[in-house]
């Protein structure tokens, strides 16, 4: 192991301080500075972070680090998602007709507060707080710092730098500043926001509803979504636009108001919930954007990761996930190449890992918004409802021969997300199109024997559709 090479990463978030614990492991010196106080000592959420979804590529990193059993320690199983419509009626949609399949809610705090500290179980790995990049000179790699406690300005130098600090990463915008290289750089913001509130445990520290769930209500065009903690409690998140509706977070503007809404939209969400209006008017509404960006690194010198290089908006529970995904194929890469790493090899390694990488990251971003207008929508559909029923029929009775398009981007750790969305995404259109035509049904019992056959011609029409594709050039 070369133990000379410094490694200074920005930003101790999930990615940062996976990304630490990693190559802690692997014997560099590391660096880190992050901008927030540590939360281990300080609570900084603030309503401001979503409940996380963890799933199997998530999984995958924490096997690579050693961590996975101390992680699911802090995992509630969730196996399907709860709907519930205007008139107070549930039905649970389970996520995989595999009953070993299954997404688990985690609280992202206790998760990082985790990793932090098994990163700073090595010696070689220095965790500072208070400490916010305010540039990086990529050409040298240098970084500026400010000292949130004394308001010093400090220059810390390395061997390499890896920006992991989020959608508002200070090195990405070093980069789109210092036009040194040829920089493309994209934010698409949705229309809707989102504000975080609570559904707090009974007085015994029990669950008020079904434990083991997402929570939907999907209304068209905007949703509540809820997913369980381990004190009883549910985060609750409200998506909604700012200003189009009946109903916006811009004229939500009384406790009256917000209360009315939630009685006539969220009638049962209401019923346990209040400390609501509380929430509302404590918490931030904040903005869900996506960024895309390229290339992500600057010759040997620097390289963007998690968030900092391809931010997503929640809706496919994969934010994290994918920036768990990049340290672990990152780390393939970093495997392939000998100690001691010359800064041409450190160019040749982020190269790689970029070509490798882009086209699955720039994928999820893309199915997180799909399934955003799924969520809110098309969850109550009834045709999006029979083609759910018959999927998990399919999973239940061939679970080697088929799989949804959620199944292949959460459960199928081992194919990319690009391929899991062209396959997915022909899948769906394939069925919906048969259901819309009669020549598939549901009216049917499920049984092996009645699905063996619309299996292949769902099969059949799927590799039609992706062969149009490749003819398209989409493959």
């Amino acid at each position: 192991m070369n133990k000379q090479q410094n490694v200074l990463i920005i930003g101790a978030g999930l990615c940062g301080s996976l990304l630490a614990l990693r190559l802690g492991q692997r014997g560099y010196n590391v660096t880190v500075y992050e901008m927030r106080p540590d939360l281990r000592k300080v609570d900084i959420s603030a309503g401001r972070s979503i409940n996380l979804a963890f799933s199997d590529r998530g999984n995958k990193a924490m096997k690579l680090v050693g961590l996975e059993d101390k992680v699911k320690a802090l995992c509630i199983p969730m196996n399907g998602r709860m709907i519930h419509d205007k008139g107070g009626y549930t039905f649970l949609s389970n996520y995989s007709g595999r009953d070993y399949e299954y997404i688990n809610s985690i609280s992202r705090e206790d998760l990082n507060a985790l990793l932090l500290n098994e990163a700073e179980k090595h010696d070689h790995v220095t965790i500072h707080f208070n400490k916010k990049c305010q540039s990086v000179d990529f050409e040298n790699t240098t970084a500026i710092f400010k000292d949130y406690k004394t308001n010093n300005e400090f220059v810390e130098d390395a061997d390499i730098i890896i920006a992991t600090d989020g959608a508002g990463s200070s090195m990405r915008k070093s980069y789109y500043l210092g036009k040194k290289f040829l920089f493309s750089f994209s934010q698409y913001y949705l229309t809707h926001g989102y504000k975080e509130l609570s559904i707090l445990p009974t007085k015994t520290g029990d669950y008020k509803t079904y434990k083991n769930a997402l929570h939907i209500w999907p209304r068209g065009a905007f949703m509540l979504i809820a997913l369980p903690n381990l004190d009883g409690s549910f985060t609750v998140t409200l998506f909604l636009s700012y200003d189009e509706g009946k109903y916006n977070f811009n004229n939500l503007n009384s406790p009256e108001i917000v209360n009315e809404f939630f009685e006539k939209e969220f009638p049962d969400a209401l019923a346990i919930m209040p400390n609501l209006t509380d929430d509302f008017f404590k918490n931030p509404t904040s903005p869900l954007g996506t960024v895309k960006c390229s290339p992500w690194h600057y010759k040997g010198n620097t390289l963007l990761m998690g968030d900092a290089a391809h931010a997503i908006v929640p809706f496919y529970g994969q934010g994290m996930n994918a920036s768990f995904e990049d340290v672990v194929e990152f780390d393939k890469v970093l495997e392939t190449h000998k100690n001691p790493i010359s800064e041409s090899d450190w160019e040749t390694i982020f190269k790689t890992y970029e070509n490798s990488r882009k086209k699955d990251t720039d994928a999820i971003a893309d199915l997180a918004i799909d399934n955003f207008h799924e969520m809110k929508e098309h969850t109550a559909n009834p045709i999006f409802q029979k083609k759910r029923k018959l999927e998990m029929a399919l999973e239940k009775y061939f679970p080697e021969d088929y799989s949804s398009k959620y199944a292949l981007v959460t459960f199928n750790e081992d194919i990319g997300y690009r391929e899991a969305m062209l396959k997915g995404r022909a899948q769906d259109k394939a069925i919906l199109n048969m259901l819309a035509d009669g020549d598939i049904t549901t009216d049917i019992d499920m049984t092996k024997e009645n699905l063996k056959s619309v299996l292949e011609n769902i099969k059949t029409e799927t590799e039609a559709i992706l062969e149009d594709d490749r003819i398209a050039g989409l493959k």
